[in-house]
């Protein structure tokens, strides 16, 4: 495991997929960026390099995004959104697609070795940056 994240378990936040209750591993990313936004403050990477959103990811912010309970942690706004993405070996046309978080929650605990990587992006700016991912421990 590297620095700057923790593991927990996800079946704790209430994901219920349908049938047997899963347990998805989760790796939870703040700490790095804290560290990122720290550097940011202290002028060691400019905003220029951390609000370079791809127009993808910025379209499915705009289309798919969960609006986030806090600001954007560079520019204040409030228009931080999270979007969820799911790949796996066995989900065919569904596999890198992006998804509503719940939704998305559970279809990576119903497939397993699944994983639901969750992004934040800001709209104003175009700040990103990978909030927690999720790997299904066993299928549901």
């Amino acid at each position: 495991m590297a620095t700057g994240k923790r593991v927990r378990d996800a079946g704790k936040a209430g994901v219920k997929p349908q049938g047997r209750r899963a347990v998805l591993a989760t790796v939870d990313y703040t700490l790095a960026k804290r560290a990122l936004l720290r550097n940011v403050r202290l002028g060691l990477v400019s905003r220029i390099d951390v609000c370079d959103a791809h127009p993808e990811l910025m379209r499915a912010a705009k289309h798919v995004g969960e609006p986030a309970r806090r600001p954007c942690p560079v520019c204040e706004a409030r228009e931080l959104v999270l979007l969820a993405y799911v790949y796996g070996d066995d989900l065919r046309q569904r596999n890198g697609r992006v998804w509503p978080l719940a939704q998305a929650l559970r279809l990576a605990a119903e497939h397993r070795g699944a994983c639901c990587y969750v992004v934040e992006v800001c709209r104003a700016c175009a700040w990103n940056h990978l909030s927690e991912a999720y790997t299904a421990r066993h299928a549901g």
